[in-house]
């Protein structure tokens, strides 16, 4: 590939992917945090040994924002390339053909969850399903992150 068919150099393109992954993790981190702040944990290592209390719609509205951000990011700014076929390392097309399944599956749940729940007003009769709602995206957010690593590994390889 010549310099003016290809003008960012690998060093900045490195850097950049880099950036691009940094700011996947930090968005990541919000939507955890976000997620947490609503089951009544303080940290994604933390469980909670007591139920769910009622979940405010301001709380939840913001952790839906946070996630629906973490997921266009993800999508956008990682995926795409490997989506595509324009990334050539085997490592990085090997973790995908892995992760990507999963990836697709935790990527439906959340945004079912985000339809289902945006317009989500703190009724009583629907904080029930609310609950068992969570429970299940808090599981896929686990599951993502897992997935998300072993490519964001094979990207910095």
């Amino acid at each position: 590939m010549t310099a003016a068919a290809n003008p960012q150099s690998n060093p900045e393109r490195r850097r950049d992917l880099g950036e691009t992954l940094e700011a996947l993790q930090q968005q990541r981190q919000k939507t955890l945090l976000a997620y947490c702040g609503l089951v009544g944990v303080k940290s994604p290592e933390q469980s909670s040994s007591e139920g769910i209390g009622d979940v405010a719609p301001v709380a939840l509205q913001e952790m839906l924002n946070h996630m629906v951000d973490y997921l266009a990011m993800g999508h956008f700014t990682v995926y795409q390339r490997i989506i595509e076929g324009t990334e050539r390392r085997g490592a990085v097309r090997e973790a995908a053909e892995v992760a990507y399944p999963g990836i697709g599956e935790t990527t439906d749940v959340m945004v079912e969850f985000n339809d289902k729940y945006e317009n989500f007003d703190g009724a009583a009769e629907d904080q029930e399903a609310l609950k068992k709602d969570l429970s299940r995206l808090g599981e896929m957010l686990a599951i993502r992150g897992d997935l998300e690593d072993e490519i964001i590994e094979a990207l910095r390889g």
